[in-house]
Formats: structure tokens, sequence, C-alpha cells
């Protein structure tokens, strides 16, 4: 006590500057409620200017000039006061604390009866200074308690009182930490101030009002961190699962037509599901993440869909194609890209649907574009296209053995197919040595390890 007792006025100081900024920080942290934001500014500047004035109390004590006069009057008014305001600013906040954190829609009555409590001990301070029933000051200008001082800190207890008790009574959230530093904010002051009508010439009362002002300001600030913490984790949760579904209808939809096109061609049914599978297992050892695997699996899926803007009699046709319906049958990437160029959030759709066709030496179709500079997507799509087709029966032919596929895969390298993605192809190939890779055995196509 003796330390502090000598150097109180230097611990008011800090504590004062320390309230004074948390009651600008308050006015800045606007994801609080505009009535929380205002209490906490109540609180901060009331706390600050609480501490400055019973720091000039101090100082002007025993100062008989006129200004000495002047000043330990109204600083001394001032802390009376200024404690009171300090309570009705917490019972704002205790206020916006039971409406948004507990759901108590009506504020309770005891607060309504803690402010009209605050209201008569302003009113009641007010009175005593025409008399010398809570104070006086003796011909030194020294302050001395009167009579009547213990009433001056009955109504302000009873109000901490009826604080603690709406707390315990109203606020039954599971937010454990803010709840402690609520009832803290009663019990401690109350327990001061039992200690302060004992201990003369130490503001102890004041003194730790203002460091639980910084304790609940603090609370505050992490409890609503925490809560946005949590909020943001609920949305990325809702977010994800939107995407989850978004996908599972896009995989749906885009399974649905592939089914579709296929339909169209009764000697290659299942093929874009094939071609999908195959596309998969390449990428897969190609090291491409899930995501992109994905991607691929899909544009595969979709990389016929301009067949169905060629009439199916052409497609169906087993006699030798003339010119013209040859011609139509190339246009369906074409029709396929002008189909898909709209569904922007998976670009690769488009360009296997469009590439497929293109040759690594430049001579494919549409646009005759060669290497590198043809989307990886559809260059892995035309290998695992042209395997499924030599695998699988036409019109004109059954499969062809697996060894002449083999053959042709090796043919078609650095040609007709990039050679890195046909050099993966044909290692799936060695792979599988009972040919499950094809039509009539597909369903176990998936049982060859990718890894």
């Amino acid at each position: 006590m003796q330390f502090i007792q000598t150097h109180q006025l230097n611990i008011m100081l800090v504590l004062s500057g320390i309230c004074g900024m948390l009651a600008l920080l308050s006015l800045l942290t606007e994801s609080l409620t505009k009535k929380r934001r205002i209490a906490l500014f109540l609180l901060g500047t009331g706390s600050m200017i609480l501490l400055l004035a019973d720091r000039c109390a101090y100082i002007f004590r025993g100062d008989t000039s006129n200004l000495g006069f002047i000043m330990v009057r109204l600083s001394n008014f001032l802390v009376f006061f200024l404690l009171l305001f300090v309570l009705f600013s917490y019972s704002l906040y205790l206020e916006d604390v039971l409406s948004v954190e507990a759901g108590v829609k009506d504020a309770p009555k005891l607060l309504l009866f803690s402010k009209i409590c605050i209201l008569i001990a302003v009113v009641m301070l007010v009175i005593s200074q025409f008399g010398d029933f809570y104070y006086y000051f003796d011909e030194n200008n020294i302050y001395h308690r009167a009579n009547g001082f213990i009433l001056c800190y009955s109504l302000p207890l009873i109000v901490m009182v009826s604080h603690l008790i709406i707390i315990y009574t109203h606020f039954r959230s599971d937010r454990r930490l803010l709840r402690t530093t609520l009832i803290l904010f009663s019990v401690i002051p109350m327990i001061t101030s039992v200690l302060q009508i004992m201990i003369y010439g130490i503001s102890i009362t004041n003194m730790t009002l203002a460091g639980l002002v910084f304790v609940l300001f603090t609370v505050t600030v992490r409890d609503l961190n925490s809560m946005m913490i949590k909020s943001h984790k609920r949305e990325v949760k809702l977010l994800k699962e939107e995407q989850g579904h978004i996908q599972q209808m896009l995989e749906q939809t885009t399974s649905a037509l592939a089914e579709a096109i296929d339909a169209k061609d009764e000697y290659t049914h299942g093929h874009s599901r094939r071609v999908a599978e195959y596309s998969d297992m390449i990428a897969k050892k190609l090291g491409k993440t899930g995501e992109e695997c994905r991607d691929i699996y899909l544009a595969a899926l979709l990389h016929d869909v301009g067949k169905i803007g060629i009439p199916d009699d052409i497609i169906n046709k087993t006699d030798k194609l003339s010119e013209r319906e040859f011609s139509l049958i190339k246009s369906h990437p074409v029709i396929g890209s002008n189909i898909l160029e709209r569904i922007t959030m998976s670009p690769k759709l488009r360009d296997g649907a469009l590439y497929h066709h293109e040759r690594y030496d430049g001579l494919g179709y549409p646009n005759g574009i060669l290497g590198k500079d043809i989307p990886e997507v559809a260059r892995i799509i035309a290998v695992a296209d042209a395997y499924d087709t030599m695998t699988s029966k036409r019109n004109y032919r059954d499969c062809l053995p697996q060894k002449r596929v083999r053959e042709e895969l090796v043919k078609g390298k650095g040609t007709q197919f990039d050679p890195e993605i046909a050099d993966v192809m044909i290692k799936l190939v060695d792979r599988d040595t009972d040919y499950t890779m094809r039509q009539e055995t597909f369903h176990e196509c998936k049982m060859i390890a990718v890894s």
C-alpha cells in the first residue's frame, strides 16, 4: 500500500492515458455494435477524466490560493460524479451484451432499477454541494469525509450488486471469459469500495475501475475476434459445401450429357466415359493434382459434345462418308467449343472439345496448331480418344489386338501424339497384361494400378 500511495499520481496518469486510448479505439472498432462502441467510449472517457480529476484533487490538496480553492472542489465533485458515470456506462454495455449475446429482448427491470439508483445518487451528490453532507474542506483547503460519507458509497454498491445479479440471472452464454469479466467488473469494485471506506489517502476504487475498463475492452476485442474466426470458419465450411454441391451438379450434368452424346452412336456406346477414365489415368501418372485430374476427366467426358449437332444418320453411317459428310463430322470440335465456351468456371471443357483432334505435328483439325501450343488437356484426350477408338468395336471391324494398339501408339509419338503423354499410355498398356482396357472389359480397367 505504501508503494501505491507513493506512486499513485504516476499510476493515475498512466491509467488515464490507457483509458483515453481505449476510448479512441472503441470508436474505430466498427465490428462492434453501435451501442457497445458508445458504451466502451463512455467507459474509457469517463475513467480517463475520473483519474485526471482524482489526480488534480491530490495535487491541489492544501493549496489555499484561489485556483487551489476552485480546483479542489471541482476535482472532488468530478471524482464522485464520474464514478457514477462509469457505472452508468457499464449499465449500457451490459444491456447491449444481454441483448446481443444472451438474446434478452427486453432489458431486465433490475437494470432499470440500477439506472434509477445512479440518477438518485447524482441528485444527492448535487444537493450535497450545498452543505457538508458527503465531505467538507477545512481552512487549509483539505478534503475531509462528513457524516453522510457512507451513503455516497451505498448507492454505487447497490448498483454493483444489481449488475452482479443480472449477470448471474440472465447471462448464461457459453462464452465464459466474457461472463467472468462481467462478474469481476461488479465484484472487484464492491470489494475495493469497502476497502476505500477503511483506507484513506489511496484512490484504490478509481484506479481499479480504470484497470477493469482496460480488461473489459481487451476481452471484448478478443471475444469479438474469436466470434469472427468462428463465423469465418462457418462461412468457409458453407462455401465448400456449396462448391461441392455445384461440382456434384456439374459432374452429374456432364455425365448425363455424355450419355446423351454416346447414345447417338450405337457402335461406340460408353466411348466418352472410357476416354474420361483413360484421361484420368494419364493425368495421375503425369503427377496432376486431384483438382486438375477432375477437370481433365470432365473435359474428356464432354470432348465429343459437338456431335449433338451432327445428324444421326451421318454418325451411324456404315458406308464410306462423302466429302461433305466428313466435313460435317470434322465440324464437331467447333460445335462443341461453341456449346461449352460459356462455362467459364472450367475452361478446360472448351479446350478439350475444340482441340482434341489437333495433331502434335500440326496436321490435325480444326485449327492445325502443333506441339505444345495444343492445350495439355487436349493432348491427353487425343491419346485417350485414339486408344479407345482402337480398342472398341466398329461397324467395320472388331477391337484391335493389344500388340497392334501399342505399335500404333509408338508410331504416333511426335506425329499424332505428344511423345510424353504417349509414353504414359504405353506404360499403362504394358501393365495391362490381361488386356482389360478395352470396350468389352472396361469395368475392370479401373483395377489397373496407376501409382
